[in-house]
Parts: C-alpha cells; structure tokens; sequence
C-alpha cells in the first residue's frame, strides 16, 4: 500500500463527511422521511469519480487485500497486544517519500 498526498481525494472525503453531518442534521420525522425517500430514490443522485478514484478501481485486484490478516491485526488491538514496529513503519514512509520525489522529479 502506498501511501500518498493527493488534495482532490482528501477535499472530496471533507465534502462527503460535510454532506454526511448536513444530512443528520436536517433529519425529518420517520413519516415524511419515508415519504421523501421515495421521491428520492425516483430522482437519483448524479454521482461522477475523479480520474484517480476510476483509475484506482481498474486497477485494484483482491490481492490487496488479506482478511485473514485484517482480522488477526483487530483481534490484537482488541486484545491490546498489537506491536508496532517503528523502524519498519520508518522506512516504509522514507521508502515512499523516496519513490515521490523520484516520480516528481524525472
């Protein structure tokens, strides 16, 4: 997993949580919410991805992703046993910042 900067998606998950609070706090009453829903499913949504996010979707498979890890490594934060190893974490981030600045620069 490589991790990056990238303004365009960071401003659309800020959007996205604004909308998401925005929405909870106009709620209307169960009644006329189920009312709405209605029209707003018959209205739909227009909903367009950046040319990162459909790039990142083309190109994801299901080996990035391990369950059977994902579910030891919450068991131990669960269980409090969970260690990490800062000199692994180091020169991962300094492998990344390496691998941007030669990208940015050639």
């Amino acid at each position: 997993m490589k991790i990056g900067h990238n303004p365009e998606t960071a401003n659309a998950l800020t959007q996205a949580a604004a909308n998401r609070q925005q929405a909870k706090a106009a709620a209307p009453a169960p009644a006329e919410a189920a009312a709405q829903g209605a029209s707003r499913a018959a209205a739909g949504v227009p909903v367009t991805l950046s040319a990162t996010a459909r790039s990142a979707e083309v190109g994801r498979s299901t080996a990035d992703f391990n369950a059977e890890k994902v579910k030891a490594v919450k068991t131990a934060i669960s269980e409090g046993t969970f260690v990490v190893n800062a000199e692994v974490v180091a020169d991962k981030l300094l492998a990344n910042a390496y691998e941007t600045l030669s990208h940015s620069r050639g």
